[in-house]
């Protein structure tokens, strides 16, 4: 797409402040570091100093990072407009983020402190804002979908100009919600677009142990649905599809389908560690995508920098 560069750079900041906030949230739940010798305590003289055995600093009681999936997060949230309905799952922060919400309120939210707008009373990662129009998140797996759904039709009812856009994962495309959910989309019109983050696991679970078909996009023609499968990865193809899938479902009242290919860089939250097997998946994820360039380097690859991962812009530099 032909977009100003103010926008791009939006898009790799983004991308790179959601990183530098995962990693201080995964570790205040998840472990600590430090020099000390192995094994914690003090060390011997001449020994070699060592972090010590990771242990959870329990300063939050869970996370859920977002590593590899930004690309899907910023790509999407950039071709809606900023009144269009959002329904997250769980992994959807970078939207939030790209619509200007406070860093500190994403703290405050996982801390669950004064400042938590819900003032504790969800868990860590549910976050939701009314005036960036993102919905609170719902734990249940697929609970978003028929609700999504619901707001879609109030809105064509109410002949708004908006979409919906409802996110879930590709294990959540297997609930009896998300069936449902497609179903009543299609039957009554609703501009909607459903985006499924398929990152090939559900919790620990493989696609191919999941599912025999082509995919969740592959569903879609079954209920009506429009849909289409785009490179997770890389964040300009996701925006030219949501993009399209957009001016469908205002223009048309029609639902659409994007299933998003992408990978999870780390374990699903922070409570568990990623399966033995994580790392052995099958050829297609194993090899396309885990050892592909993630989204904030795909985007830098992009330009011309010749370090893409030093990326700044001109006033950076020479404020530098």
């Amino acid at each position: 797409p032909q977009l100003p560069q103010e926008q791009v750079l939006k898009f790799y900041k983004t991308m790179t402040l959601l990183n530098t906030m995962d990693r201080i949230l995964y570790e205040s739940q998840r472990q600590v570091g430090g020099t000390t010798a192995a094994g914690g305590g003090t060390p011997k003289a001449g020994s070699t100093p060592q972090p010590p055995p990771l242990r959870p600093q329990g300063r939050i009681s869970f996370y859920m990072t977002n590593y590899g999936e930004e690309g899907t997060h910023v790509g999407s949230a950039a071709a809606l407009d900023d009144t269009d309905l959002v329904f997250g799952q769980y992994r959807e922060a970078g939207v939030l983020m790209y619509r200007g919400y406070p860093l500190d309120l994403f703290m405050a939210q996982c801390y669950g402190n004064a400042d938590d707008p819900g003032k504790g009373r969800q868990m860590p990662v549910h976050y939701g804002c009314r005036d960036r129009h993102f919905v609170t998140i719902s734990s249940p797996l697929a609970t978003q979908i028929p609700q999504a759904v619901g707001a879609a039709y109030a809105i064509k009812r109410a002949d708004a100009n908006r979409a919906v856009i409802c996110y879930f994962g590709e294990g959540a495309a297997s609930e009896g919600d998300a069936h449902a959910g497609f179903n009543f989309a299609a039957t009554l019109e609703c501009p909607i677009i459903f985006f499924c983050r398929n990152n090939g696991y559900a919790i620990s679970t493989p696609t191919s142990e999941q599912y025999r078909g082509d995919g969740i996009a592959a569903r879609g023609p079954g209920y009506g649905v429009m849909s289409i499968r785009v490179d997770g990865n890389d964040v300009f193809a996701v925006y030219n599809a949501t993009r399209e899938a957009r001016r469908r479902a205002v223009a048309e009242n029609q639902p659409f389908l994007i299933e998003a290919m992408t990978y999870r860089y780390a374990a699903r939250g922070s409570e568990r560690r990623a399966p033995k097997n994580h790392l052995f998946m099958d050829f297609f994820f194993g090899f396309s995508f885990f050892f592909a360039l993630p989204p904030r380097g795909r985007i830098g690859h992009h330009s011309t920098s010749d370090d893409s991962s030093a990326y700044r812009s001109v006033d950076e530099v020479n404020y530098w």
